[in-house]
């Protein structure tokens, strides 16, 4: 079995996935991913440089991901454009981690840690979606804190996403982040219980 993992930004994601591994699951992440293809050295990341600019390479060869960042937020253009250089490498990757999982541990829950499942409309390459939900105005005080960013920037990342509570909405299982850890651990020991994962 394998869920999509969601939710928005600074909504507590990381935080469900460590306890689901701590349960035994296995993880697919695609922000790791992410970083992974555009390692020194790779061909993605020297189709970037060439899309945006030198200036992007630090000294030991590696993508400063803050500049990038900063280039296209805000840009509705630039981030398409970065997108159709990342998107599919990184899908690729995704798709044979999971298939490798599923056929090595076919016992074992596999999770696809996917920060814009909905949005990049990947959700049929898994079986369920957990969100993991805070209320908006959490989330952005979270965010703030957690980034040091002013409440415009903060709202201007949060708008870059599609709403949590449509995430909520649509997903097969939420997991209410907004209390104390305590309280979000119990919610993922029902869910494991449910399931009958062991």
């Amino acid at each position: 079995m394998n869920i999509g993992l969601t939710g928005g930004i600074a909504c507590g994601k990381s935080t469900v996935a460590r306890l689901l591994v701590s349960r035994g699951a296995l993880l697919v992440d695609a922000d790791r991913i992410a970083r992974e293809v555009v390692e020194p050295g790779t061909p993605v990341l020297a189709q970037v440089i060439e899309a945006f600019g030198g200036d992007l390479l630090q000294a030991d060869g590696s993508l400063n991901r803050k500049k990038l960042g900063e280039r296209i937020f805000g840009d509705a253009e630039a981030r398409k454009k970065l997108e159709q250089l990342l998107h599919p490498p990184i899908r690729a990757l995704m798709r044979e981690r999971k298939e490798t999982f599923e056929t090595e541990f076919p016992d074992k829950l596999v999770v696809l840690d996917i920060p814009l499942l909905y949005e990049s409309g990947q959700t049929s390459i898994v079986d369920e979606i957990m969100v993991v939900y805070v209320p908006r105005d959490v989330q952005l005080v979270r965010l703030m804190e957690r980034d040091g960013l002013t409440l415009e920037a903060a709202e201007k990342r949060i708008a870059a996403q599609m709403p949590i509570e449509e995430k909520k909405r649509l997903a097969d299982i939420v997991i209410d982040n907004s209390g104390t850890i305590d309280e979000t651990e119990r919610q993922i020991e029902s869910f494991w219980t449910e399931r009958g994962l062991s």
